[in-house]
């Protein structure tokens, strides 16, 4: 029976567990794990959430009051790609994350292999007794000099043995090895391994294959996004040479900006304001060149700044934090956004804010700058995440182009 604790990201506790598992804890980066005292150990998250599994223990960290497991994993996905759904990932009734995921990836996995593997080819370098492909005469003379045979050869293989199943496979048996996982969905997921037979295991710990985007992979994308979300926020390892530790931890902070950025992007181009681009961790410096301080300037990167040629730029700037009992944000916020505009010369700056409340504008005193607050509840469905997304888009670029049509009337 797996013992499951859940705590929120702004919260702590205090759990009896055994060394090695507490130890195991610390290991997965995901709370801090001090001493409660008569075999207690007090956990407290260190800023992320996720899941960690170690034996019969899995300790899961929630973000408080915004987003369910179903949530995270589509503000996951959608950073990634902006084709992923809402539907692709499992329901939010799902127990927790490791459960959400494990079923997510079944489904999408099922759906890209209803119509059987894809295939490829794939370059092979091999010894032969026979000529396959061409023979590589630098090898040759270096690696078997004066020799006939073997020949060193390099030929195109038709296989399964690509990057996408490659990369399937590697996330089916990251979670097959895994206590957590429901005995039904275990039988899909194994049901799911067997039939990619044939696909070469992944080195642990070594970088993901590169695959792209084509008409032949297409039904795989939504599997491989997902599999590559698991994969790069996953660890499994074993702590002390002792028990397995599998881990599962994100920061909020940046899954947050990743997804504002790329959910701006996408509602800024459907509104078709000619020349109007967002740029995304937009660079820029506070201060003037001065040659004493050399290359040492103060720089800046922007989340997302939105710009129509000849017209001022609009900043954007995600936070993910929670606002005070008043409704109030930290000064340190408007003071950051302040800076922005000074140095780009910006009008207004938009502080986007995960949690829910109302819009509120601000003009700062002996300046031409208004930072605008933008509150986004990211606890909503994802399809009215995007909605919102979209809104804000309209509110801070509609204006823009009113103004574009202005100057170019004159």
């Amino acid at each position: 029976m797996v013992r499951h604790i859940c705590i929120g990201e702004l919260d702590q506790t205090t759990e009896e567990l055994s060394d090695d598992i507490a130890a195991g804890l610390a290991a997965s980066g995901l709370v801090r794990v001090e001493p409660g005292g008569h075999g207690s150990w007090r956990l407290t998250p260190v800023g992320m959430v996720g899941a960690v599994e170690i034996q019969d223990v899995l300790l899961e960290v929630r973000p408080k009051d915004k987003v369910g497991v179903s949530q995270l994993l589509f503000l996951l996905g959608y950073a990634r790609n902006p084709g992923f759904r809402p539907d692709d990932v499992a329901a939010s009734s799902a127990l927790d994350l490791w459960s959400a995921l494990a079923e997510s990836l079944a489904r999408l996995c099922e759906r890209a292999l209803a119509n059987g593997l894809l295939h490829g080819y794939v370059r092979v370098d091999e010894a032969l007794r026979t000529v396959r492909g061409r023979i590589r005469i630098t090898d040759q003379i270096s690696q078997r000099p004066g020799m006939l045979l073997p020949l060193e050869v390099s030929y195109d293989d038709h296989t399964v043995n690509i990057a996408e199943n490659q990369i399937l496979r590697a996330a089916l048996r990251l979670l097959l090895g895994l206590n957590r996982v429901e005995p039904g969905v275990r039988r899909r997921l194994a049901h799911l391994d067997r039939r990619l037979d044939g696909v070469r295991d992944l080195r642990p710990g070594a970088p993901l294959p590169a695959w792209r985007t084509s008409r032949l992979n297409e039904r795989y994308v939504p599997a491989l996004r997902l599999a590559e979300i698991i994969l790069t926020h996953s660890v499994a390892e074993t702590a002390d040479g002792r028990v397995r530790v599998a881990a599962f931890a994100v920061n909020m902070a940046k899954v947050f900006e990743d997804f504002l950025e790329v959910a701006l992007a996408e509602a800024a181009s459907k509104l078709h304001i000619p020349g109007g681009r967002i740029y995304r961790q937009h660079p820029v410096s506070l201060d003037h060149p001065d040659e004493a301080a050399g290359p040492h300037r103060i720089r800046m990167y922007m989340d997302a700044v939105y710009q129509v040629p000849g017209l001022a730029p609009v900043i954007f700037d995600a936070k993910y934090k929670v606002a005070s009992a008043g409704g109030k944000y930290a000064n340190a916020d408007h003071y950051q956004m302040l800076a922005y505009c000074t140095a780009l010369a910006a009008p207004r700056a938009w502080l986007v804010y995960a949690g829910a409340g109302q819009p509120r504008s601000r003009r700062i005193v002996n300046t031409g700058v208004t930072v605008e607050e933008f509150p986004l509840d990211l606890s909503l469905h994802p399809h009215e995440v995007l909605k919102r997304v979209s809104e804000l888009a309209e509110l801070a670029v509609i204006p823009h182009a009113a103004t574009e049509i202005s100057v170019r009337s004159r």
